[in-house]
């Protein structure tokens, strides 16, 4: 699903011609579509691609590493850069805060990069507010009880939790109308490939 997307207004370059501007892909998905992978498999595809790396205020789960997966910090920190207007766009989820700084997509797109950036509907809608030209991908999973198998096959989370992210999930996927794209992670390579192709071609199609 395909809708028409805007070119930046693009300022002067010092030796008189248009500096290219670098543009914002956001991509959603309800937790446990593969996101992350198919994410990761995207920024080795285009290495020229910046990712959005998010704050947050829960501690990190076996294998994650500071300032690669997530910033961690304190909820004292957190407050303390909402009230400094920091982010971009911020959440609470699942008892911990998520948050996006404002001052690393301004540089990141003034130097014309483009910028990968993984977060929910409700994150989405936000930076919408502030980047209007940004680009906007959902993933979705096959099927609703494929993507119950898949949180619970995981193993990183309790059934309380599982059932919260299966309530979230069912919300998210109601929103996926108002993204211009729509990938189905069925099979992962056509997948990657999908994802891979809406961010190199932004304009085709």
């Amino acid at each position: 699903m395909n809708a028409h997307t805007q070119q930046f207004n693009q300022p002067p370059h010092p030796n008189g011609t248009a500096a290219r501007h670098g543009r914002l892909f956001i991509v959603s998905a309800p937790s446990g579509a593969g996101k992350t992978t198919l994410c990761n498999a995207v920024l080795e595809k285009l290495p020229a691609l910046s990712y959005s790396i998010s704050h947050t205020t829960r501690p990190p789960r076996p294998g994650e590493q500071d300032g690669v997966d997530y910033f961690f910090i304190s909820e004292q920190e957190f407050k303390k850069n909402i009230d400094n207007h920091v982010w971009a766009e911020y959440a609470r989820i699942y008892d911990h805060y998520y948050g996006t700084s404002a001052r690393f997509i301004d540089r990141q797109l003034s130097e014309g990069k483009d910028i990968l950036m993984d977060i929910d509907y409700k994150g989405a809608r936000q930076i919408l507010d502030r980047y209007p030209d940004s680009i906007t991908i959902f993933i979705m999973p096959p099927s609703f009880e494929a993507l119950k198998n898949r949180l619970v096959h995981r193993g990183t989370d309790c059934p309380k939790i599982i059932a919260k992210r299966l309530a979230a999930a069912e919300q998210e996927m109601a929103n996926k109308k108002f993204y211009q794209h729509v990938v189905i992670n069925d099979a992962l390579p056509a997948a990657i490939q999908a994802l891979t192709a809406i961010i190199a071609h932004p304009d085709a199609g």
